[in-house]
């Protein structure tokens, strides 16, 4: 990856990051797309975790941790795997349908894990259930954060990429 392409990704993720400090309706954040952004556009994978983890993690040290950031950190870095699987094929079905998929693991996953680690809700299968109804009218605003965020940070690369040709990414070696 050229430099100048790596500050564009690196930029824009961070600019995301940053996005979560401004005020912002519940779960509207741009935690997915950075994930599926840095996994789809950094070729080593080592970057494609570090760069989006570190981000959020700054955006935590403001933000505050709970103990639910480990569940958070986990769907986190299988979003950067999942948008590794788009790395040859960044189309707006595909980033769209990514989007989507990895919205719907990240309220499965952490909604158990608040269920499983908080004291909200008891321990029982109508505590999981009853944890799982309360968390719906969020999941709204977690679609349509995932999908606004996505769309600026992959179709703001796609813009700069058009009108800077630098920042393009280099064809795959055969």
């Amino acid at each position: 990856m050229s430099r100048p392409r790596f500050l564009m990704v690196v930029g824009l993720i961070l600019t995301a990051a940053l996005s979560r400090l401004i005020p912002h309706p519940w779960n509207f954040t741009p935690i997915t797309a950075m994930a599926l952004f840095g996994g789809a556009n950094f070729s080593k994978k080592w970057v494609a975790f570090l760069v989006p983890l570190s981000a959020l993690f700054l955006s935590n040290l403001i933000l505050g941790f709970s103990p639910l950031n480990i569940v958070t950190y986990g769907c986190f870095a299988f979003m950067v795997l999942m948008g590794q699987a788009l790395r040859r094929h960044k189309t707006a079905g595909s980033i769209a349908g990514m989007t989507i998929t990895a919205s719907v693991f990240f309220f499965v996953v952490t909604n158990f894990g608040m269920w499983a680690i908080g004291t909200l809700y008891p321990k029982t299968f109508p505590g999981l259930v009853a944890c799982y109804i309360a968390a719906i009218p969020f999941f709204q605003n977690t679609l349509l954060g995932d999908a606004c965020y996505s769309a600026l940070l992959f179709g703001g690369a796609a813009f700069l990429e058009k009108r800077v040709p630098l920042l393009k990414e280099a064809p795959a070696a055969a």
